[in-house]
């Protein structure tokens, strides 16, 4: 029984072994591309040109580096792994898979094996020492293929780097406000391999939980992080369950389904609403609907300036306790919404008329003719919103 030579076999091979094999090695290397060529239907043509001169190379070099592992182990095969990790990366880049070239390599194996040992065998080498050279034979072989592996993956990796990029550049381009040229877009789109849609919705989602929501969309979806935040470009045909499904424990906000020159302005109203939900500016969480929360979405962008003018309409409540400043602002609100109808309101407010009729009266006190002004009952519906949008905020972050 042949003992066991480890992961190398070759270092158990007499280094004059080398001097048998390589004679050999001009024939082996004819008919291994024949039978490639026969074999291998991707491979089936002249072997001119840049892919003849790599799958030459290929097959001269291996043969070369193994009897020069024979002949001195300790070389080591790291000066011609470069050829094998080529190759893998080749195949990535011709748009195939590995299928072929382990094939090729199984090929040139075989070949190999029944020259080699057919010189072995004439020179009258044992039985013990062919069954090593075998082994030799296809655990090189395979250290071959992993370099092929190793080369495939690494230009995949680069492939799908690349294809980020140009994907991030393309989105970056829809997004702009004022619209980007549209010779610009389509040769982004072509480059990115991104088929633009008629339509589309911009989702706005937190950076971290953009890599999640892009796995459960389909794969039409555009997914870059713009500018901190995640975005998902969704087809304006996309499903609200797929949505849904999409965005599952987490906050997204959806914004318009616009044509492409208008998704600048989607975009803006999407991301204003994912930030204005963390803020507790709007409530409620999921996926929520950007356009449906426009009014809080002016009054949260608009930051100071509607706080001014909240404290400058709201300023004759100042010398209230804090429990009846809260009434009146409640009643104020209900009456720019209602009209000043005092049914409407007390159903809205689920109190009593009588008790209604009694806060209207106060509030008539309080603001005077500023309740029949319409420019003043307008500007003290935004300063009510403001300070309604401002405690919901509060509220959300106590929570």
């Amino acid at each position: 029984m042949t003992k066991d030579v480890g992961p190398e076999p070759w270092r158990s091979l007499p280094s004059e072994l080398a001097d048998v094999i390589e004679p050999e090695l001009p024939a082996a290397t004819e008919e291994i591309l024949t039978t490639i060529a026969r074999e291998v239907p991707e491979y089936a043509r002249p072997l001119e040109g840049a892919f003849g001169a790599g799958i030459r190379t290929g097959v001269t070099e291996a043969l070369r580096q193994f009897v020069a592992l024979i002949r001195d182990p300790d070389a080591g095969r790291e000066p011609g792994r470069d050829v094998y990790v080529g190759l893998g990366r080749g195949e990535l880049r011709q748009g195939r898979t590995l299928d072929s070239l382990q094939s090729a390599y199984r090929i040139g194996a075989r070949v190999a094996w029944r020259r080699i040992s057919a010189a072995a065998r004439r020179d009258r080498i044992d039985a013990d020492q062919l069954a090593v050279l075998a082994e030799a034979i296809f655990a090189y072989i395979d250290e071959l293929s992993a370099d092929s592996v190793e080369g495939y993956a690494q230009a995949q990796r680069e492939q799908e780097g690349e294809r980020q990029r140009r994907r991030r550049e393309l989105l970056a381009l829809l997004l702009r406000d004022p619209p980007a040229d549209e010779p610009d877009v389509r040769s982004a789109a072509q480059a990115a391999g991104w088929r633009l849609p008629r339509s589309a919705a911009p989702l706005a989602v937190a950076e971290e939980d953009l890599a999640r929501v892009g796995r459960r969309l389909s794969s039409d979806a555009l997914v870059a992080t713009v500018r901190g935040i995640g975005c998902a470009l969704v087809s304006g045909a996309a499903a609200r369950s797929e949505l849904e499904r999409a965005t599952e424990g987490v906050t997204a906000a959806l914004g318009p389904t616009v044509p492409r020159a208008e998704l600048g302005e989607a975009w803006s109203i999407a991301s204003a609403a994912l930030r204005a939900a963390a803020a507790g500016a709007i409530e409620g969480d999921g996926l929520l609907d950007a356009e449906r929360h426009l009014p809080e979405l002016l009054l949260f962008e608009s930051g100071g300036m509607a706080e001014r003018l909240a404290q400058v309409r709201l300023a004759p409540l100042d010398d209230l306790t804090p429990a009846a400043r809260a009434r009146m602002e409640e009643t104020a609100l209900a009456f720019v919404q209602h009209g000043g109808n005092a049914a409407a309101m007390a159903r809205a407010l689920h109190l009593h008329p009588q008790t209604i009729r009694y806060r209207l009266r106060r509030l008539r006190e309080l603001f005077g003719d500023e309740l029949t002004d319409p420019d003043a009952r307008f500007e003290l519906e935004l300063a009510l919103r403001t300070r309604s949008a401002r405690s919901v905020g509060a509220r959300g972050a106590r929570g």
